[in-house]
């Protein structure tokens, strides 16, 4: 049985989804399957993939499902994948040649039920390192620690086990399609470290309609899922208080775009929100300034 799944949420990006597709044909290690969950796209991608089954070039797996955005997508990959692990490669993005290699001939080497998964490298399209390397002698950590204790910068590509990866399901509101990734992985943090591989395991294009490149537009679109996000953020164990103060901030700004008046009495710490209140306030104003065009189905 093959131990890697590779999953690709995808929406209206038949364009670019063959760069993903491709990559995967070369690689030096096969033993994986590559998820496709279509988002609701309404362009031809589910031809292009059909075709590429045909080829059987690559095992694919193809499902369709009703626009949810792209934690939605997340949740069912989640849900169908079955091998050990999986990881996510985003539908503009494209994995070097030997990174399935890496991936699998790391784990071996080194996973075990006592870590969550695996932490490699981003990278821009020309090979430049996407932030700062993992730290030189760290052999393990949880993602959070890396940011904010080892001050470890830019996107990094994780790899999970799968049984943890169904804990945690990201909620979905009606007409929002955005709750921050990250939750999931914050949550397990508090559980497990991950092990660390310092190689390049995805190249990255962010695109003008990534949600990289619309994030004020995101923020305005989808109030409720970043007010649950920063709320969740606020709850973490390991958080410091400088930390919990900023996700406070966020978390009244984006109350104030839901129009929740009972924001101060849902807050996991209401005298810190009382106090970001002010900072949040004017953090909604700038938003809804910034994206005074955007508009909202809510």
């Amino acid at each position: 049985m093959k131990k890697l799944t590779i999953f690709t949420p995808t929406y209206n990006r038949a364009y670019c989804l063959s760069n993903c597709y491709e990559s995967l044909k070369r690689q030096t290690n096969m033993g994986f399957i590559w998820l496709i969950i279509d988002d609701g796209s309404t362009d031809e991608t589910e031809e292009l993939v059909f075709k590429w089954m045909e080829e059987r070039a690559i095992e694919i797996l193809y499902i369709k499902q009703e626009n949810q955005g792209m934690h939605g997508a997340h949740n069912t990959a989640y849900e169908i994948i079955e091998t050990e692990l999986n990881v996510c490669i985003d539908s503009d993005d494209f994995m070097p040649d030997d990174a399935v290699e890496k991936i699998l001939t790391f784990w071996d080497k080194y996973g075990s039920n006592e870590v969550s998964g695996i932490i490699g490298l981003d990278a821009y399209t020309d090979g430049s390192i996407i932030g700062t390397r993992l730290p030189k002698g760290l052999k393990k950590s949880t993602l959070f620690q890396l940011y904010q204790e080892h001050k470890v910068t830019g996107d990094k590509k994780v790899v999970y086990r799968t049984e943890l990866t169904r804990d945690f399901p990201y909620p979905l509101y009606k007409g929002e399609k955005y709750v921050g990734l990250a939750y999931k992985y914050y949550k397990l943090d508090q559980y497990f470290e991950m092990i660390l591989l310092d190689e390049v395991l995805c190249y990255v294009e962010y695109l003008e309609d990534g949600s990289s490149h619309n994030m004020f537009n995101q923020y305005r679109r989808n109030p409720r899922g970043f007010a649950f996000y920063r709320k969740e953020l606020m709850k973490l164990p390991f958080a410091n208080s400088l930390f919990k103060f900023r996700q406070a901030v966020h978390y009244v700004s984006s109350s104030m775009m839901e129009k929740n008046p009972n924001y101060l009495r849902e807050a996991p710490s209401r005298v810190m929100t009382l106090s970001a209140t002010p900072f949040g306030i004017a953090l909604y104003f700038y938003i809804m300034f910034k994206t005074r065009h955007v508009k909202t189905t809510t």
